[in-house]
């Protein structure tokens, strides 16, 4: 079998298995197999695939059709500059996480050596972007999965970034400060939204990691105490609840809240000033 009709037969098989984007999942996984780029795929249409490229391609597809996320089956995504190492003991990184990137590299970048706290770091994304770009920053990640601080450790190794990793439950208050800045992308599906969330996420993703309530609250209330006065925090939150936050924040005295839409015009990323 040639590589283009390898990818028409994936393609056609996650169609029918109600992936949002079979075509490019497709590249992605015979790209996967091949060792190269999607890009490079149009240059190889008509190579025979060997039999072990075909029997890893057919392990993949499969998984993929029963609605596995693209990035564990392939067991790396990227963020921002980087790739990193996704498994199901994480989240998969996503583009709205980016643009929380993004802000703090906006609220730290007069600093020469910020101090930075990611909240709830899973698979060190948040932290090791900001290490990436801002080299000057000392930042550390917490969270209370020893499972996700493994995949951190990993990532962090991986991209030989020199971040500070620690076992901590957000709900026992945060590390003593003073923090210059507190970033987090907290648990804020709620329990009643699960089961109308796509299967990649509903039926695969770490549902500790997705599902909380009382996180974003939690995090906005510690960092009062651990931030330096005009130190930021900076929040990502549900698109369909950025007020709250934004609201919470202004109650517990933060000042200059401000909201950021992501790509597609939804509010998502809510931040304050400590007063």
């Amino acid at each position: 079998m040639t590589v283009g009709k390898g990818l028409a037969r994936s393609a056609a098989r996650l169609e029918a298995a109600g992936c949002e984007t079979p075509l490019v999942d497709a590249e992605i996984l015979v790209a996967h197999v091949l060792g190269s780029t999607r890009t490079e795929l149009r240059l190889e249409r008509e190579r025979e695939l060997s039999g072990g490229e075909l029997g890893e391609l057919e392990l993949l597809v499969a998984r993929r059709e029963r609605r596995e996320p693209l990035a564990y089956v392939i067991g790396e995504w990227g963020f921002r500059r980087l790739t990193l190492e996704v498994d199901a003991r994480v989240l998969v990184p996503r583009p709205e996480t980016e643009l929380v990137v993004e802000r703090c590299l906006a609220r730290i970048a007069g600093l020469a050596a910020p101090r930075v706290l990611d909240v709830g770091t899973g698979n060190g994304a948040i932290a090791l972007a900001v290490a990436d770009e801002h080299p000057g920053a000392r930042v550390t990640g917490i969270d209370a999965s020893a499972d996700a601080l493994d995949v951190a450790r990993g990532n962090a190794s991986r991209t030989g970034l020199d971040v500070e990793l620690a076992l901590w439950d957000l709900f026992d208050g945060l590390p003593a400060g003073p923090w210059d800045l507190v970033v987090s992308n907290p648990p804020y599906v709620r329990p009643g939204e699960i089961e109308s969330l796509e299967p990649e996420v509903r039926d695969w993703e770490p549902r500790a990691a997705l599902v909380g309530e009382g996180a974003t609250e939690a995090v906005g209330r510690a960092s009062v105490a651990v931030l330096r006065k005009g130190g930021v925090l900076v929040l990502e939150t549900a698109d369909d609840d950025p007020g709250h936050a934004a609201e919470l924040l202004r109650e517990l005295g933060y000042e200059g809240v401000m909201t950021t839409k992501d790509l597609s015009g939804r509010d998502r990323v809510v931040e304050g000033v400590r007063s």
